[in-house]
């Protein structure tokens, strides 16, 4: 099975899906669609051993997963007849569909991609893979980027954010600590200080004072 699970969205909102196999990839799907931009664009994006084909343009975004083995042509050829059958819809239009809910299509062109999932799964279209490869060799901003460093990409602007965060509260702290040890640390030398002072004056009238008596009178009356 080459192609897994396709979709038509509008933004974020996506408006029809199917998929084929049992394996939920919806917090994937819902990544890229959020990481796309709102100009018409082609992209593909690489998650283990899948690729996320998606093509945007005039405000839908028609998105499949492929196997790896699928490579690239096959999958943009499905994407492209996927996009002439949503256009052939009626009210198909942008404006048409602007209030649309999530899954608002899904009972209408939801059986139409499983047919043509199943369609390119089973027999490609020949001619249509030919268009396609002669197409995409003329496409040069189809990009390949790792879903995986998308999808932690958040969590590590968190992470160094709170990290920049937790070191400026850090040097805050460091700075309010290092003025109080100045402040404590002069509090202590002048005391220090101060005693040391006392003990030296009281030394010294200990050794006057067994010279002269403890009043210092005999000294005086010898003079």
């Amino acid at each position: 099975m080459s192609l897994i699970h396709a979709l038509v969205a509008r933004g974020t909102t996506i408006l029809a899906e199917h998929q084929s196999g049992k394996r939920d990839f919806s917090q994937a799907t819902q990544t890229i669609l959020s990481k796309i931009p709102p100009n018409n664009s082609k992209l593909t994006y690489v998650w283990e051993n899948y690729l996320f084909h998606y093509v945007s343009e005039g405000g839908f975004t028609f998105l499949v997963m492929a196997d790896d083995s699928a490579g690239r042509r096959m999958p943009f050829t499905f994407l492209g007849e996927l996009q002439r059958k949503f256009a052939a819809e009626p009210s198909s239009s942008s404006g048409s569909h602007a209030d649309t809910p999530a899954y608002g299509l899904q009972g209408s062109f939801s059986p139409v991609i499983s047919q043509l999932m199943h369609t390119y799964n089973t027999n490609p279209p020949t001619d249509e893979l030919t268009n396609a490869q002669n197409q995409l060799a003329q496409v040069k901003d189809i990009m390949v980027q790792n879903v995986e460093q998308i999808l932690s990409r958040g969590e590590r602007i968190e992470l160094l954010v709170d990290k920049t965060d937790n070191m400026a509260s850090q040097a805050t702290a460091f700075r309010r600590g290092a003025r109080t040890v100045r402040r404590q640390m002069w509090w202590k030398n002048t005391r220090i200080l101060g005693l040391s002072v006392v003990v030296a004056i009281v030394l010294v009238w200990i050794i006057v004072a067994q010279f002269c008596g403890a009043a210092l009178n005999q000294c005086r009356s010898q003079s």
